[in-house]
């Protein structure tokens, strides 16, 4: 598993009847990747994974291994409400050809640390699969500090990777202190990744990428190559869309993003409800103005105006 770049966390495209688009996601996986995206990360938050059941789980993942066709790793998020249905689907992801696993605690119980570590090791466990922690407590509630994410990487060899949401930067250089190059960090909120690249983080499983996946590959590999003036350039003009993947309303928002540029549709399953009104109003405003400022691509590269 190669573990660096930016990776996408999947939004999943339904269509009038509020079923999955395979498709269309088939689609957006191989637009992603001709725009440099390095891997596809499915079924996470942002793909809405808790409004699917197990049987469509299983078919995006079968559908996004089919439609990549190898190109690239593709990612299963493993979230469930017990740890037998995260074994069981880990397990499934690893029969459809998946590459990775990303594994998140339990949803709804906010468990201590030893049934927390129990969780996520029993996933580890369930595969030969590599695997990333995911550490979101500002989402999920559970917090997986760094003396425990090195407990979990001396005892599971294939624990390769972290997504590091807690918003903290500094989480990524208390993770590198402790374990070197033992893991590789990824950045999980969009609005942090110039913070979490200066301080050693080698990827990002992005949001915004679902939407603007050539002004993501660009922002991340001029930070990572130090091109300072580009980087902060380019991020300026994306703030106010990088910021969208940080509130509630993320998926919402996100995906309204996508039917601005043309890739992709803002329909959400419920208990998620698009936007209306005046917060409607607000973010096309906010989205447009973005887009009518969009930097013009020169030799492959984002390049914003002057």
């Amino acid at each position: 598993m190669n573990w660096n770049g930016v990776m996408p966390a999947i939004t999943t495209c339904f269509d009038a009847k509020l079923e999955v688009d395979h498709n269309f996601m088939a689609k957006h996986c191989n637009w992603l990747l001709d725009n440099g995206c390095t891997g596809i990360v499915t079924l996470g938050s942002l793909g809405e994974g808790a409004t699917l059941s197990n049987e469509e789980k299983g078919e995006i993942l079968r559908n996004s291994v089919k439609a990549v066709r190898g190109r690239a790793p593709v990612l299963a998020s493993i979230s469930a409400l017990s740890t037998g249905e995260a074994v069981s689907l880990a397990k499934d992801a690893a029969e459809m050809g998946c590459d990775a696993l990303m594994v998140l605690p339990p949803y709804v119980y906010q468990g201590d640390w030893r049934e927390m570590k129990t969780h996520v090791a029993a996933v580890f466990r369930a595969t030969p699969l590599a695997c990333m922690l995911y550490n979101n407590p500002v989402a999920y509630g559970t917090d997986f500090l760094p003396e425990q994410i090195q407990e979990l990487a001396e005892e599971h060899p294939n624990f390769e990777s972290v997504k590091e949401s807690s918003t903290d930067a500094r989480r990524v250089s208390a993770i590198r202190a402790l374990l070197g190059d033992r893991l590789e960090i990824f950045v999980g909120v969009d609005d942090a990744i110039l913070e979490g690249i200066g301080v050693g983080a080698s990827g990002w499983i992005a949001g915004l990428a679902n939407a603007l996946p050539r002004e993501s590959v660009d922002l991340f590999n001029y930070a990572r190559n130090s091109e300072q003036e580009k980087a902060f350039d380019l991020y300026r003009w994306f703030l106010p869309l990088l910021r969208m993947d940080t509130v509630p309303e993320f998926v919402q928002l996100i995906k309204l993003v996508q039917a601005e540029v043309g890739m992709g549709n803002a329909r959400v399953r419920a208990p998620r409800l698009e936007l209306t009104g005046a917060k409607l109003e607000q973010t096309r405003a906010i989205i447009r103005t973005a887009l009518n400022t969009r930097p013009r691509v020169t030799n492959g590269h984002a390049v914003p105006a002057n």
